[in-house]
């Protein structure tokens, strides 16, 4: 098993334990690949639901520029429902599992 497929698999682990969410495997696959190498980095690869500025990265880079979204799309309501969802107190909160959760809150698979 390579690297990714082993990161996919921690991933989708914590959406089953963490998130109650049973992961569709194809795109929590896409949504990795589309992480591109910020998935190998220790600090890169995680979401800190309390850095302003990380949030910041979620709404602006994955929701409008990737999912297409607009400001006016409720995008901070989402983001803290998400990392809700995930734990505030999980202190390692994976952004493929973060910006999974945004894709089927918005009804955005399709961007993949």
């Amino acid at each position: 098993m390579n690297k990714r497929d082993e990161l996919i698999e921690k991933y989708a682990n914590d959406l089953i334990n963490k998130c109650n969410v049973k992961p569709d495997l194809d795109l929590l696959r896409k949504v990795t690949i589309g992480c591109g190498p910020a998935i190998y980095n220790r600090d890169s690869s995680t979401v800190s639901g309390t850095d302003e500025s990380e949030l910041k990265t979620v709404r602006n880079s994955f929701l409008i520029k990737k999912l297409g979204l607009s400001k006016d799309d409720k995008l901070d309501e989402a983001i803290a429902k998400v990392i809700a969802q995930y734990g505030n107190s999980n202190p390692h909160k994976y952004r493929v599992v973060v910006y999974y959760l945004l894709v089927l809150h918005f009804g955005k698979e399709s961007v993949y």
